[in-house]
């Protein structure tokens, strides 16, 4: 099938939903299909056998396109929405994926052409927004029903978790809604990167433990800070932070300090990507503190493939994929999580253990070959209503 594949997003960056991209689009163009993949005028240029890229313009004014919803992605929206129209005018797609907002362009575009739409939900877009900004909460139900509209009109429903899936079954037939989760990071450049000891970095003897992403409160990196202060000094262990902007990063130093955290605590803010699996194999505990959301971390991933300990908050986002036989998952406060941060502390066995489960499932249910078969067995569902509408036509 020749498919035109919206991605709002900076294309190709290393972060969450444009990684998720890259794995879809490849997965695409291992099948056998045709895709154009159309997004901001932000991003590495890369090559996917397959693949064409294309990218709308650029809305005055605009630079440095944020993560979450904002008015610079609406107006980038905007410019990808004019894009979209010029490429289905002459394109012949026989399908348009849509990625998060992108689908009420492809609603639109519908009024004027024919294809059949897929909506990649990676998020509750309405919950997401009422999040980040809580005086619109009252539009809530308003955006819900948007949102509603837009999984019921949709021919395939492609939902990141089980409680998006969840919600996208309250209106759309169960067939026509599949869950295709997030896999654990591989990199191509894993084995030409020089990737530095984190162990030098440690300002104490013994056990390290990493956190690996970025710094926006929802990622509860204050509650793990709370967490270490909650133990005795005697009980600590170094605690690295990879991520973060350098504001971001200065903020927490100078919380780490006023915490009298510094004497275990380093922040080492961004490094490659395709260093991760070496960085979390060096860890003796990999935490995720995250306070909310609805969507598995994509980090969480490689952190079970890694094979270490995680440390993370018991919290449906977690518990979707993490479960007490491979993680140590606590109450999203300082004194649960300093509990068992203790505990693994006190147990290699229990760290070894928790890390070899991690890892068998990751690599079973949470790899690349799986979501092949999981994208594949989703876009079954197009086939015949495809052939059909050619027919037509």
């Amino acid at each position: 099938m020749k498919i035109l594949f919206l991605a709002p997003q900076p294309f190709y960056t290393e972060r969450g939903t444009p990684i998720a991209v890259r794995l879809a689009v490849s997965s695409l163009c291992r099948a056998g299909h045709r895709v154009d993949l159309l997004t901001y005028p932000e991003g590495e240029d890369i090559a996917i056998p397959g693949m064409r890229l294309f990218r709308a313009g650029r809305p005055p004014g605009v630079r440095k396109i944020p993560i979450g919803f904002s008015v610079r992605k609406l107006l980038c929206d905007l410019w990808l929405m004019f894009a979209a129209f010029r490429m289905l005018r002459g394109g012949h797609y026989d399908v348009v994926h849509a990625v998060e907002e992108s689908v009420f362009i492809a609603l639109l575009a519908r009024l004027f052409w024919r294809f059949k739409l897929v909506y990649d939900m990676d998020s509750l877009m309405a919950d997401q927004i009422a999040e980040k900004w809580p005086k619109i909460e009252p539009l809530l139900p308003f955006m819900r029903w948007f949102e509603h509209q837009a999984m019921q009109r949709s021919d395939l429903v492609l939902a990141v978790c089980p409680l998006i899936a969840e919600r996208a079954r309250r209106c759309q037939d169960a067939e026509r809604v599949h869950l295709t989760p997030d896999v654990a990071f591989s990199p191509d450049t894993a084995e030409t990167l020089e990737v530095e000891n984190l162990r030098s970095y440690c300002p104490q003897p013994g056990p390290m433990a990493l956190y690996v992403g970025n710094l926006e409160p929802y990622q509860g990196i204050g509650l793990l800070l709370q967490a270490m202060a909650a133990m005795e000094p005697a009980q600590r262990c170094n605690l690295l932070v990879i991520g973060g902007t350098d504001a971001s990063v200065q903020d927490y130093v100078v919380k780490t300090k006023a915490a009298g955290l510094e004497d275990w605590v380093r922040f080492l803010g961004q490094r490659p990507l395709g260093a991760l699996p070496a960085y979390l194999e060096q860890a003796d505990i990999l935490c995720s503190p995250r306070l909310k959301g609805v969507n598995t971390p994509m980090k969480i991933y490689s952190y079970m493939l890694a094979g270490r300990a995680i440390l993370a908050t018991d919290i449906a986002s977690h518990r979707q994929v993490l479960d007490t036989t491979c993680a140590m998952l606590t109450a999203p406060r300082p004194d649960a999580m300093a509990e068992g941060w203790l505990r693994l502390l006190a147990s290699q066995q229990l760290r070894s253990e928790l890390g070899m489960t991690a890892a068998h499932r990751a690599g079973t249910l949470y790899c690349e070959q799986a979501f092949d078969q999981r994208l594949k067995n989703a876009y079954e569902v197009l086939h015949p209503a495809v052939a059909l509408s050619r027919l037509a036509a």
